[in-house]
């Protein structure tokens, strides 16, 4: 995977833009979710805070991507006690760099956007593994479940 494309992030309070690889300082799970303050967006991440450390001991990175500003970020972060990254997507570079852009349906209208998905990234890019649907109500046992394969 291309990780040379550049995302805004926000990262123990503090903002910055850097190029997605520089985030892959050791395997890294990236967990694509749709919008900040959405009930099964919140899930998912509540999911994430709560076993956060536990992933830090095994050896990855969290990363959590969505197409929200920083700004909206930085309150979210604060909100729900997040210590990882959040990186902010508006264009849908990692997805398009993933291959993971979909058909989307709301409400009648169809689009693309990125799959809610999570990835685990070896510190070059490879893709070492995809839940291609993630489980919003224990997202961290899924991806527990998932790193074990590795």
């Amino acid at each position: 995977m291309d990780t040379s494309f550049r995302l805004k992030i926000i990262r123990n309070g503090e903002t910055g833009e850097l190029p997605f690889g520089s985030l892959l300082t050791r395997r890294t799970i990236v967990s694509v979710y749709m919008r900040n303050n959405t009930p099964s967006c919140d899930r998912q991440n509540d999911s994430l805070v709560a076993r956060a450390g536990e992933f830090d001991r095994a050896g990855y990175n969290l990363v959590a991507i969505s197409r929200d500003g920083c700004k909206s970020h930085a309150r979210y972060a604060a909100a729900r006690r997040i210590g990882y990254t959040l990186a902010s997507d508006p264009q849908d570079r990692f997805a398009q760099a993933a291959g993971s852009l979909i058909e989307k349906s709301m409400y009648g209208r169809k689009f693309i956007g990125p799959a809610r998905a999570a990835f685990v990234l070896d510190c070059d890019g490879t893709v070492l593994a995809v839940a291609d649907k993630v489980d919003t109500a224990d997202h961290a046992a899924q991806l527990r479940e998932l790193i074990k394969k590795l």
